[in-house]
């Protein structure tokens, strides 16, 4: 795996630290919520498809798949923070919005989180193994 720079990696921290925050402060309600979450969500994703993998592991390869779609997860839950938070932005009526939209960011935010530890695991001991066939 191809490992960031030093800018990168911090720049990777604050996205992280963002999007915490940013679910955090949409808990409580928080206006700019949203936007905490979505500039935070946008330099982790962006960050993270820096970490290309040049080898031929399909394993790691369908990890990184699997990655990659908790990354478009994360850019939905921002999404649904800001309809969630406005449900006008959308054009949704009281009753599609109570049924679809209130507060579902909870449940992709999750579904992001389990994927990444997941992934970053395995990633992490796969590398491992290929590191000792060497």
């Amino acid at each position: 795996m191809r490992q960031l720079n030093k800018w990168q990696s911090m720049v990777f921290t604050i996205g992280a630290v963002l999007m915490v925050v940013g679910a955090a402060a949409s808990i409580l309600r928080w206006e700019g919520a949203p936007w905490t979450f979505a500039a935070g969500a946008i330099a982790f994703v962006a960050m993270q498809m820096q970490q290309t993998y040049e080898g031929r592991n399909i394993t790691i390869r369908r990890l990184r798949r699997i990655m990659t779609a908790s990354d478009i997860l994360l850019i939905f839950t921002a999404l649904l923070m800001f309809v969630s938070q406005m449900p006008w932005l959308g054009g949704l009526d009281w009753l599609t919005y109570v049924n679809y939209v209130h507060n579902n960011w909870v449940v992709t935010l999750l579904l992001a989180a389990i994927l990444q530890l997941y992934t970053t695991y395995r990633i992490s001991s796969e590398l491992e193994k290929e590191a000792k066939k060497r």
